[in-house]
């Protein structure tokens, strides 16, 4: 069983989220199908057939987060002393050299990549590309819409 590295923050979240399906979600979803079931013929009972669906999806994801949270390799980057290196966990910021943006991203595991959050998988094309690198350095990468440069403006691990 590989290792998963995760940040603290997503590890919480994760939690949060087992708690949620689990004492918040789970009773719900068994209420459901308490009520379908006393409407009669479950053949035809379509609130009966949604309810035991979504009862599939909650346990399923609870399975799933219950595995990631096994695999967990927490990195908590606030410990560690890494000055100006691209790591995973830190936050990287970046100025796009072709348009002048400015942008900035926090490396993180695959089960909390989130672009529109500005989290990026370690092992995506950017993540890649970053890590290892220093502040100040200027980077090339290669991505899916095309070759990207970036000078990295900062590095903190928060």
């Amino acid at each position: 069983m590989d290792k998963e590295p995760i940040t603290l923050n997503g590890l919480n979240k994760l939690k949060e989220e087992l708690v949620f399906l689990k004492e918040k979600k789970r009773p719900e979803i068994v209420a459901s199908i308490a009520e379908a079931r006393s409407h009669g013929d479950l053949k035809e009972n379509a609130e009966y057939h949604a309810a035991k669906e979504e009862q599939s999806h909650n346990e399923g994801r609870i399975t799933e987060i219950n595995d990631i949270i096994a695999r967990a390799n927490v990195i908590d980057v606030t410990k560690l002393n890494n000055e100006g290196k691209v790591i995973f966990g830190s936050t990287v910021y970046l100025e796009d050299l072709d348009t002048g943006e400015k942008i900035n991203y926090k490396i993180v595991g695959r089960d909390e990549a989130d672009l529109k959050q500005k989290l990026i998988f370690f092992q995506s094309p950017i993540g890649k590309g970053l890590i290892g690198k220093n502040k100040s350095d200027l980077v090339e990468i290669n991505t899916p819409s095309g070759v990207k440069n970036f000078e990295i403006k900062d590095v903190k691990y928060i």
